[in-house]
């Protein structure tokens, strides 16, 4: 297998597989739908292997579900053997387990030459492209599936196959989308296919300008657009460009982060939602402690001094406390993307687990970035969910947590989890090493932390009358940034209907304040919150003692 040096890391990999006897099967998953760019244009998958790492294969099948087999290469020593069949005639199969057994038996006709001394040592690969297609995971029961993926899975390891030089490359989408035979066969070479880093991104857009070159302002950096547009597809790209190339829009710097918002979100299929954002710790009401430890951990994560920075953060707090506020307001401060999971979770058998592979491999293109998991109690799944769900939980529960805690990650990504059950979220992925530092989010204490609190949130409505003023009125206390927000609104509305100037707004909103949210509900929470905390700093003095009461059954 010839490979260019500057060739990409997955390809070194599968090609070093090959060569050194290793492997004779690979499955190829990820993003193995994308463009990728060979020779001065924008080729697929397919084409690319042909030709960076077979062209010294003299005989190349391709097959997929739905052309069938055919040939991206034939030797003489092929044509001789279709020659000589009894239907030489017939069409090249479509059907799946026809089009395997085909190879196989020129595979076998190829061992039988040499065994007897007349044919020469040949090259043969095979492409099956849509794999998961013709071989789906989730179908045990099934047996044409199962006879068809062993007939498979026998070209990784059985002779004569493994004893020729011969290569088969199974491509899928997902790696969980794969049976599990053929998948998690120990004889396969399982080689994920990567979203485009910088370096691919930026030839791609350098053949993009010499083919579209109505999209590109003359000036543009291609480098400086590559980093931007990191996480995106190659594909996704090629489709952005070409448009706005043929409305005669030219693409600028700033296009790029929007452009990137919207490519990430459409090549995840809706699984995640693209956060960028402006805000920073400073439209943050919180404790000062709280805001220092965060922007230490920022300030270490600027200087790539990784080794004290955390895995992840829990945001833990009653109802209304501004946890995926609080995530924005982190975002903005360190200046990366945020990526906040969205519903991954799909009725359809294995595509659940696909789609968490997606998000992965998202995750790791994007570079620097913040993953937001709300509701994570409701979101990561359980260790053991019961049969209800015929072990989906259990199966996610699993690939989050194996995510979580991979090192490479650090100083790379960060997980921010955040739930007012913190209870309820599994043991596992709250250790050090996923999650290392809890944080509770609590209500106000004291009449100058309800003041401090609603004249921020009134701010926004030009009515702030100060935190003096707001001191001497009698503020309830137990005050979350969602409850000080909805009392600003209330005084507004007092404010502009009544018409009252601020402070009496206030003070009449005042009157007939009800907690939106029960006292022993709010303090279950305020206690839970308090357990997890990872540092008693974070806990104002006067909630500490909430740490020695026993929750409710």
């Amino acid at each position: 297998m010839p490979l260019d040096p500057s060739a990409p890391a997955w390809a070194q990999e599968l090609a070093l597989a090959y060569e050194s006897g290793a492997h004779g099967q690979f499955v190829l998953y990820g993003n193995v739908n994308d463009r990728f760019p060979l020779q001065g244009r924008l080729t697929s998958l397919t084409r690319w292997l042909d030709a960076q790492l077979l062209t010294g294969f003299s005989t190349v099948f391709l097959y997929d579900p739905g052309n069938g087999l055919g040939m991206l290469r034939g030797s003489a020593q092929l044509k001789q053997w279709l020659a000589s069949r009894e239907h030489a005639s017939e069409p090249w199969p479509r059907e799946p387990r026809a089009a395997v057994e085909r190879v196989s038996h020129y595979l076998r006709y190829r061992a039988n030459l040499r065994a007897l001394g007349q044919g020469d040592e040949e090259h043969v690969a095979v492409i099956v492209r849509g794999a998961d297609q013709i071989l789906p995971g989730g179908r045990g029961g099934d047996f044409e599936i199962a006879s068809l993926a062993s007939l498979v899975r026998d070209w990784a390891g059985e002779p004569p196959f493994a004893d020729q030089a011969f290569a088969s490359f199974l491509i899928a989408d997902n790696l969980n989308d794969l049976h599990p035979q053929v998948a998690f066969n120990p004889r396969v070479a399982r080689i994920r296919v990567p979203l485009p880093d910088a370096q691919v991104l930026g030839q791609a857009l350098a053949q993009l300008r010499v083919d579209h070159a109505a999209a590109f302002a003359a000036d543009e950096d291609d480098d400086i657009a590559a980093q931007a547009l990191t996480g995106v597809s190659i594909s996704a790209l090629q489709s952005l460009v070409k448009t706005c190339a043929f409305g005669r829009r030219t693409l600028g710097a700033t296009d790029w982060v929007q452009a990137k918002k919207q490519l990430v979100e459409a090549d995840a299929a809706d699984l995640v939602e693209f956060i960028d954002s402006g805000r920073t710790l400073d439209d943050y009401h919180a404790p000062v402690v709280l805001k220092q430890w965060l922007r230490q951990d920022i300030a270490l994560w600027r200087n790539g001094d990784v080794r004290a920075l955390p895995m992840g953060y829990l945001f833990c707090g009653p109802v209304g406390t501004g946890k995926t506020f609080l995530v924005e307001c982190l975002a903005g401060e360190a200046g990366v993307p945020v990526l906040k999971l969205k519903n991954f979770r799909d009725r359809w058998v294995g595509s659940s687990e696909g789609n968490l592979e997606k998000i992965f491999r998202l995750i790791r293109a994007l570079g620097r970035c913040i993953v937001f998991i709300d509701e994570a109690d409701q979101t990561l799944g359980k260790r053991d969910a019961g049969s209800g769900d015929s072990g989906l939980s259990g199966r996610l529960y699993s690939m989050i947590a194996q995510e979580m805690a991979d090192g490479d990650n650090r100083g790379r990504v960060i997980w921010v989890l955040a739930s007012s059950r913190p209870d309820l979220i599994e043991v596992d992925l709250k250790r050090p090493g996923r999650v290392d530092v809890k944080i509770p989010l609590l209500p106000t204490t004291t009449q100058e932390e309800s003041a401090g609190l609603l004249n921020a949130l009134l701010k926004r409505f030009d009515m702030a009358p100060g935190v003096e003023a707001l001191h001497k009125l009698e503020l309830p206390l137990l005050l979350t940034p969602g409850a000080a927000e909805a009392f600003a609104v209330k005084a507004y509305r007092l404010a502009r209907t009544g018409p009252l100037a601020p402070l009496d707004a206030i003070a009449a909103s005042l009157a007939d304040y009800q907690p939106p949210v029960a006292l022993e509900v709010l303090e279950f929470q305020m206690r839970i919150a308090i357990a997890e905390a990872t540092d008693l700093r974070f806990v104002p003095a006067s909630l500490r003692p909430l740490t020695t009461k026993t929750p409710p059954e």
